[in-house]
């Protein structure tokens, strides 16, 4: 085993993005923000934890939003957010389906591109369709990738996904958990060829792939995965019936795979509308609460220019 993981050699940009990026940086997460735009509301895949709901005002969790917007409403909202609240650095579409089954993700990112260049773009995706639409991804200049994969043995994988819908046909089972698999492992791979920062998102479910992470995490390691962030079950949909993970459980797991790859562990499984920082979700305050940050936000603003 070895001692501690290695570090990605990125360039002067990138760690600057990184520096920025309250995701994949945990000490941004009180200093820099980011905002979700919910215009990616087709999946590829149903996963047995995943239950989309579009107006759900207070609930955070992903899959939820309270409305989805149209490439034109997301960039009008990006051009708001982002001069009211100049602490946000980051712009990320994760749902409340799968991105990458959506046009409209594309249409939204090249939109808030050409109007904030210095942006870093975010997308989060089940990576069933990332080898297809990588010359995508990186034409409309994505430079930080999330991918969930919760298994790399497709009968525990088949455990997980009900199933996928692949090149117009729909495959369960084993079948439909190593398409899924292949397509994950060759995206990643184009990812980290590319210069992506990949961030791996993987679901913890007792019972089902709690003995398995482990595995998954020194396969992320032979890759150039920068980060892996272990979460926890929402018993919900198919999997209602589940005992989540105990905090003590998942620390157990993120203690084991932090030798093969860098941990996450200020996760907050936000909502796919959500913006601001991590665990104060502004989509959620009140406007009179909002207008406070507002003020605070351009006071730092002026005093520290460069941020």
């Amino acid at each position: 085993m070895p001692e501690k993981c290695e570090e990605v050699n990125f360039t002067d940009d990138v760690h600057r993005r990184i520096a920025e990026h309250p995701c994949y940086n945990k000490n941004a997460q009180h200093k820099f923000g980011r905002m979700h735009l919910a215009v990616a509301p087709k999946c590829n895949i149903q996963c047995n934890y995943c239950d989309r709901k579009y107006d759900c005002v207070n609930e955070s969790r992903p899959g939820v939003t309270s409305e989805v917007l149209s490439p034109q409403q997301a960039f009008e909202k990006s051009r708001q957010v982002l001069k009211e609240y100049p602490f946000i650095k980051v712009v990320a579409v994760a749902g409340p389906g799968d991105p990458l089954a959506n046009d409209e993700t594309f249409e939204t990112f090249e939109l808030v591109k050409n109007e904030f260049p210095d942006v870093t773009l975010c997308l989060s995706t089940n990576g069933l369709s990332l080898p297809e639409k990588m010359q995508d991804i990186l034409r409309v200049g994505v430079s930080t990738l999330t991918v969930t994969m919760n298994a790399i043995d497709p009968k525990i994988g088949a455990k997980i996904i009900d199933h996928v819908v692949y090149d117009g046909k729909v495959y369960h089972g084993v079948e439909g958990a190593s398409i899924l698999l292949e397509n994950q492992l060759e995206g990643i791979k184009q990812a980290v060829e590319a210069g992506l920062v990949v961030k791996i998102n993987t679901v913890l479910i007792p019972g089902i792939n709690d003995d398995h992470i482990i595995d998954v995490a020194k396969k992320l390691s032979e890759m150039g995965i920068y980060i892996m962030n272990v979460m926890p079950l929402i018993a919900q949909a198919t999997f209602a019936d589940l005992r989540p993970p105990t905090n003590k459980e998942r620390k157990a797991i993120q203690d084991a795979c932090e030798p093969y790859v860098k941990q996450m562990s200020h996760c907050r499984q936000c909502r796919s509308d959500a913006y601001g920082l991590l665990g104060k979700d502004l989509s959620q305050m009140s406007e009179m609460r909002r207008n406070l940050i507002k003020i605070e936000s351009h006071k730092h603003a002026k005093k520290d220019p460069e941020n």
